[in-house]
């Protein structure tokens, strides 16, 4: 046996699932794995990895780890007061954890021979550095965001520096992500937590170029987040949790040195560019290990996935078998697939935009809507608190699912996404492009129309949109809010456009032999590293 690794994952399951994933192919290479999590959220971990002997789960207390004790009971908080419940569930999870490790590790040996921490967890490498363990920074999103944050620090761009109509290419990064003026003027600042529009970012009329490929301009993700700098949670800079001025030093880059190596979410064979830009611009190694996806994924290229035998089921108005069944109905590529993830949400306003344009088209699609749809504030899942039924009700079109019928399908609550995505009959994905939903598109060749609304997620959709020309923008200025006339214009754009199917198509057959080659070559790499600074 190589040993025992400690992994971990942040609090929301996008963070979670990745680590899961990430324990199975550590097992697999001989080491031991201990996933350490919330109490709260072990009942989302399959089956599978609860009973398997070489990977232990440690549950931190949610006294003791950011759970219900102590925190706001309101998804209305301000930027203030979110900051400060962030800042509460990592001291109270770091104090967990230090317990738990002094208890466990103090005094036995051998002890883990390293920890691989999301970067959302950044507090808690002093508690594994006062035992000796070394560090392995974990980004559970892509590279291309990462990437770029580096790059615009790093050439110094200044918000002044570009005129309305002009671009700036980034150094050492393709062409198609050249930097516009209205990404530059987006201002930090905005929601937090993924209710849009962003609230801190400027108006100043529509960017130069359409909302289609090539060339689109995307925003860039200056919203503000937990904690502040973080890739994939607002893309911040400046202090831990405050947000920092464009061209500043971005925080989570500075959290990375100590950590003897970077793990990235992703594959060459799709984010090439910016593994290399990384590996380049580190002085420590970078391993693109993903992306993590279930066993099953990847072994199922042109067959239907069962979510039901890969996650722990959700409650949810729909069963898996009764989507299956009104997915067998739909002619193929004609059934737009609309999902947010559990998350991040459009406003209300937004919502009923959305419902009034899925009303008034001829398309088929299922709707996926969650307990928090449309409210401010994270959900429950996220925050480990409890939620009684008024507080975790959200936004839900009843009057559309009457005037649809059987065109539509709107799930409530879980729905079976990698089912749909790699159903013949999904033709479409308007999503906020979140790196597993992204990824998990992606690999079954399905278009996107992007609608981004905090983070990576403008990173991700970007490189969509621009780079791998495979999906559309909602809209041309993410300082407003979307409108119907913009949805709907998108929704038929992305739909018939043939061609774009095609691009989507080739770009899946990357991973037709399944879990990418080169990340098995880094996993292999990472674990011979590993075993050598042992």
């Amino acid at each position: 046996m190589a040993g025992e690794i400690l992994i971990l994952p942040f609090f929301g399951q996008g963070h979670l699932f990745p680590c899961v994933e990430l324990c199975k192919h550590l097992v697999a290479r001989g080491f031991n794995a201990t996933l350490i999590i919330r109490s709260s959220v072990f009942s989302s971990i399959p089956a599978s990895v609860r009973e398997n002997p070489k990977i232990r789960i440690l549950e931190v207390d949610h006294s003791g780890g950011g759970g219900q004790t102590g925190q706001p009971t309101s998804t209305a908080e301000s930027g203030p007061q979110k900051m400060m419940m962030f800042k509460d569930m990592h001291r109270k999870m770091d104090s967990g954890i230090e317990g738990l490790l002094a208890e466990r590790y103090g005094r036995l040996q051998p002890k883990p021979i390293c920890a691989v921490i999301d970067l959302m967890m950044w507090s808690t490498k002093e508690v594994f550095g006062k035992l000796g363990i070394p560090t392995v920074a974990f980004q559970t999103s892509g590279a291309c965001g990462a990437a770029i944050e580096h790059c615009m620090w790093k050439a110094g761009l200044k918000e002044d520096e570009i005129n309305p109509g002009e671009t700036r290419v980034l150094p050492g990064l393709p062409e198609e992500m050249a930097v516009t003026y209205y990404e530059l003027k987006r201002k930090p600042g905005g929601p937090g937590f993924g209710h849009g529009p962003p609230g801190g970012a400027p108006g100043g009329g529509p960017p130069p170029f359409g909302a289609g490929p090539p060339g689109v301009p995307v925003p860039l993700g200056f919203e503000g987040g937990p904690p502040g700098g973080m890739p994939g949670f607002g893309g911040g800079r400046g202090g831990k949790f405050g947000k920092p001025k464009l061209g500043e030093e971005p925080q989570w880059i500075r959290e990375v040195e100590g950590s003897i190596g970077l793990l990235i979410n992703t594959c060459d064979e799709l984010e090439h560019p910016f593994l290399e830009y990384l590996s380049v611009n580190f002085e420590l190694p970078v391993w693109g290990v993903g992306p993590l996806l279930p066993e099953d994924y990847w072994k199922s290229s042109g067959k239907l996935i069962h979510d039901g035998k890969l996650r722990a089921n959700k409650k949810s108005n729909y069963s898996e078998d009764e989507v299956v069944e009104w997915l067998n109905s739909k002619p193929r590529a004609s059934v737009l697939y609309v999902s947010f993830g559990s998350e991040v949400n459009p406003t209300n306003e937004e919502y009923a935009q959305l419902a009034s344009a899925l009303g008034e088209s001829d398309r088929p699609f299922i709707w996926v809507l969650q307990e928090n749809a449309g409210k401010p504030g994270p959900p429950p899942a996220l925050t480990g608190r409890s939620a009684n039924e008024e507080e975790s009700e959200g936004y839900f079109p009843h009057d559309l699912a009457s005037k649809v019928g059987k065109r539509g399908l709107i799930i409530k609550g879980w729905a079976p996404q990698l089912m749909i995505l790699s159903h013949p009959a999904t033709g479409g994905f308007l999503s906020h492009c979140g790196w597993n939903s992204s990824a998990e598109a992606i690999g079954r060749g399905i278009p996107f129309l992007a609608w981004p609304i905090r983070g990576d997620q403008f990173h991700n959709a970007k490189m969509i949109v621009c780079l791998l020309k495979t999906g559309y923008m909602v809209s041309d200025d993410f300082s407003q809010s979307v409108e119907k006339e913009q949805i709907a214009k998108g929704i038929e754009l992305l739909m018939s456009d043939e061609e774009m199917k095609k691009r989507a198509e080739a770009i899946a057959t990357r991973f037709e032999k399944g879990f990418p080659a080169s990340s098995v070559a880094a996993l292999d790499a990472f674990r011979d590293f590993i075993i050598s600074h042992k």
